[in-house]
């Protein structure tokens, strides 16, 4: 069975699990973009707590296709979002093994919402060393064939993970707090674990 998902800005650790087990990943890109969604924003773990990192988009896009939402550059969010990332894993024990390429991503100057996650999620996939086969929608369909495996707007935000039955949290290494925070986006587990991150990604799905 294939998987037909919606892309997200720097996708948590139940995303990737809800890839898993799928040789082909269909890529939504014909949606009408879905507000408060980690469409485009993430969660990291820093000294002050979890942050939730947020790109801005320009004014209209309400019930524009997510493929036509742009990115608004005149908040200057890549410097933020950088140094926020690099104050708060810096000194994790991978941080310059990964670094310099999601650096240069961050930094490319993409007009296009889904243009940027789409290169985020080539490179987390790559990170952790998972090759399915990718596609993009050319069309909306609102009920696809019985072969595809639906999970589009799923996974948000507004609903605890409990609800989806796609992760369960297992507790790895991190830079700060004295417990454990679950479901960040996977550059937390990638900078604080390295090579591990693939395995206990496997090891938190359900």
């Amino acid at each position: 069975m294939n998987l037909l998902i919606d892309l997200h800005y720097l996708p948590s650790l139940e995303y990737f699990c809800a890839l898993q087990g799928y040789e082909t990943i269909e890529l939504e890109k014909c949606e009408h973009y879905v507000k408060q969604s980690y469409r485009n924003r993430c969660y990291i773990n820093t000294a002050q707590g979890v942050e939730m990192l947020i790109v801005p988009l320009t004014a209209k896009h309400g019930k524009t296709v997510i493929k036509d939402v742009r990115i608004d550059h005149s908040k200057k969010w890549q410097n933020n979002h950088w140094r926020t990332i690099e104050s708060a894993y810096r000194k994790a024990p991978y941080f310059e093994y990964y670094s310099d390429d999601l650096r240069t991503i961050l930094y490319r100057d993409h007009d296009f919402l889904f243009d940027l996650n789409l290169e985020l999620l080539s490179f987390c996939l790559k990170s952790i060393r998972f090759a399915p086969t990718r596609s993009v929608s050319v069309s909306y369909q609102k009920e696809p064939p019985a072969t595809i495996f639906d999970l589009r707007s799923l996974i948000n935000p507004k609903k605890s993970v409990s609800e989806r039955n796609l992760y369960k949290p297992v507790s790895y290494y991190q830079v700060f707090g004295s417990g454990f925070v679950e479901n960040l986006s996977l550059i937390d587990l990638l900078f604080c674990e390295g090579p591990r991150a693939a395995s206990l990604i496997l090891a938190s799905r359900i």
